[in-house]
């Protein structure tokens, strides 16, 4: 993560294995906390809707429309944002809470430790067409139903688990 101190230059930083980061030379302290994370299951009738990621990391695997939060965002604020910019619409009125799972994401050389909260939403006239996808980081779309579900497809092992809640409850 950080090889010198940012605030001396100390090659001496020390990492305590977990999220601390500090200078013993000047006693800088950084926390590396978890980042948060929302992802929405929108269920169809075609299936569940899933992007294809067109950027790394897990480029070309399945995930769900969402993205990290901005500070000063809340989980439903940075979920419909994300929905807007990669699916171009709002996840529309009816969005529940369904989990949240811990994940890894691994970018530029830093592994990330995420809190991923995952939402739920019926959209059942939801269509292909109806999308406008954001190019580049979003490589195409599948709608897929519940029992279809390859989950070895999907990019990250905390939208698996989410994915899979969702596939095996009422809106299956």
């Amino acid at each position: 993560m950080f090889r010198y101190c940012p605030r001396c230059a100390s090659a001496r930083i020390e990492f305590d294995g977990k999220n601390r980061l500090s200078c013993p030379d000047c006693g800088f302290v950084y926390f590396h906390n978890t980042a948060a994370a929302a992802g929405l299951i929108i269920s169809t009738k075609q299936g569940f809707l899933f992007l294809v990621r067109g950027e790394e990391p897990m480029k070309g695997k399945l995930d769900v429309p969402g993205g990290f939060l901005n500070p000063g965002e809340s989980a439903i604020e940075g979920l419909r944002r994300e929905c807007r910019e990669e699916i171009g619409r709002d996840c529309g009125g009816d969005v529940r809470f369904l989990a949240s799972f811990p994940n890894i994401y691994d970018y530029g050389g830093v592994s990330y430790n995420t809190c991923d909260l995952f939402f739920i939403a019926e959209m059942p006239d939801l269509t292909a067409e109806a999308l406008t996808l954001q190019a580049g980081e979003v490589d195409g779309c599948r709608f897929i139903l519940p029992a279809n579900i390859d989950f070895t497809g999907i990019a990250f092992e905390s939208a698996r688990r989410a994915v899979r809640l969702a596939a095996a409850g009422p809106l299956a």
